[in-house]
């Protein structure tokens, strides 16, 4: 275990009612990352408040920097919270005159249910129809990743993707459709193994015309390597 430089940690009163105090210039994380800043440390406080709270003792070996991992966990997993549309993209928008679809499918996302703070994972397909502008490919994921790293609910999810393509790009229009597994079916409630969750948001012709729409949707549910 790696030793932690320049903290000091001082437990008082019964396991369960500890007052714990943290005081740190900075700390290193397992991958040399420091952290020391008020908010880093008033997380870790609380996650060993639950640890304790959970009838376990934060100072054992297997526990000690757990709160320190789980602080750095979180903050990663939110990151989408500082991050913005336009920083996401960039200069990656591109003047074009191709009027057809473009698709990304498969796009592998990863965010956290907001009832349970449970991890929900799986696949967004985006498509859009050019206006005279295209972005680059990469940023479709990006724009997926940063909604993602983000405390959600699927639905909502999905139609903020869509609707950060269509502020960005102004296309004829944009369809997106997430496929996610639940681990708050999963491992916890009705334990559902099996159970995908599909939501779909359809804006501009991919909501008004029929073929455009079908187009979208057979391609994005057609079959491919690993379906």
């Amino acid at each position: 275990m790696s030793s932690t430089k320049g903290a000091e940690v001082a437990r008082s009163g019964t396991r369960q009612g500890a007052a714990l105090t943290v005081r740190a210039d900075q700390i290193a994380d397992d991958e040399g990352v420091a952290s020391g800043d008020e908010r880093t440390l008033e997380f870790e406080n609380i996650v060993r408040r639950q640890l304790e709270l959970l009838g376990e003792d934060p100072q054992r070996e297997g526990l000690q920097r757990t709160p320190h991992r789980v602080a750095r966990a979180m903050s990663f997993l939110t990151n989408g919270y500082q991050q913005n549309v336009a920083d996401v993209v960039g200069e990656g928008v591109f003047a074009e005159r191709h009027e057809n679809m473009v698709m990304v499918r498969d796009i592998e996302l990863y965010s956290l249910c907001e009832h349970h703070l449970l991890p929900f994972f799986g696949k967004a397909h985006i498509a859009y129809i050019p206006n005279g502008k295209i972005v680059g490919l990469s940023k479709l994921p990006r724009i997926v990743d940063m909604f993602a790293r983000r405390l959600q609910v699927q639905e909502r999810l999905t139609g903020e993707i869509a609707d950060a393509i269509q502020s960005v790009l102004a296309p004829h229009g944009v369809g997106v459709v997430v496929e996610a597994y639940h681990l708050c079916m999963m491992m916890r409630g009705v334990e559902k193994q099996n159970s995908k969750t599909i939501t779909s948001a359809l804006v501009g012709v991919f909501r008004d015309d029929g073929r455009t729409r079908d187009e979208f949707l057979r391609l994005a549910h057609g079959s491919g390597p690993g379906r």
